[in-house]
């Protein structure tokens, strides 16, 4: 629950148990996710691609957490990413092949941060019935990452306070995600059948899942990074809509049509 008045709040002290360089962890962020879009649609025979871009959500998961505890204006937060999406959803359909029935990631990232504001509010019980409000909405909008993506946010954000912690639950809902995913049987030639190696070899494998690989994000978050970075608060998530448009010419420059690019209008 986003606070209904826009009046800023006092910068938050509060403890945040990974890394708080948010601004390098965007723009890495952003290139992991042009890496993973890249693999989607023009180069789908090269899969490490896809593997390598597991590690973009984590990312701005993690950025939504640390913005969400120390922004002084939550309402103007919730406000930016929802012009972002709403900006970016027309260049998501024509850049991923996507309808109007499929939201972007920063509408996922919209509806996580309404959750973890009725969390922190705590009024009313808004603790319990924003967090419940939001996976009912989830039932209905078929947002990036569906509820998987947001429960993994607010793991993130209850977890945020201690390394240890954060590093356990981070494992942790990365086995929970990769159980019904495509098992990752090779990268980069390597080959990762570890049935020789018995039991260790079941419980290596069962972090070689194609959306269970989004540990592979983990040290980014787990350690400081001091690359004193800053951006203007609009750009961090308006850089978004830009990779999108560099899809768009990507795939214009590639053979497609303007009316195929259309097709989900």
């Amino acid at each position: 629950m986003i606070r209904p008045d826009s009046r800023e709040l006092p910068v938050s002290t509060e403890k945040i148990g990974g890394n708080p360089d948010t601004a390098f962890l965007k723009l890495l962020a952003l290139a992991l996710m042009l890496i993973d879009h890249l693999g989607a649609t023009l180069l789908p025979k090269i899969p490490e691609l896809r593997i390598i871009g597991r590690m973009a959500f984590p990312l701005y998961a993690w950025c939504l957490v640390v913005g969400s505890v120390k922004t002084r204006s939550p309402l103007r937060y919730g406000l930016r990413l929802l012009v972002m999406a709403v900006v970016s959803q027309p260049l998501y359909m024509m850049a991923l092949n996507h309808t109007w029935a499929n939201m972007n990631i920063l509408f996922t990232l919209l509806i996580a941060l309404v959750a973890i504001q009725g969390i922190r509010v705590n009024r009313y019980g808004s603790a319990f019935w924003v967090p419940a409000l939001c996976f009912f909405a989830l039932s209905y909008l078929k947002v990036d990452y569906g509820w998987k993506g947001v429960a993994f946010i607010i793991v993130l954000y209850l977890a945020r306070e201690r390394r240890s912690g954060l590093c356990a639950a981070f494992l942790a809902y990365s086995l929970f995600w990769g159980s019904t995913s495509s098992v990752v049987r090779s990268f980069l030639g390597i080959d990762l059948a570890f049935s020789k190696l018995g039991e260790l070899g079941t419980v290596l494998g069962s972090f070689f899942r194609l959306q269970g690989m989004i540990w592979l994000a983990l040290p980014l978050i787990a350690c400081t990074t001091h690359t004193h970075l800053r951006m203007p608060k609009w750009l961090g998530y308006g850089l978004y809509p830009l990779h999108l448009i560099f899809l768009i010419i990507l795939k214009l420059l590639n053979g497609y049509t303007l009316q195929t690019l259309m097709n989900g209008f």
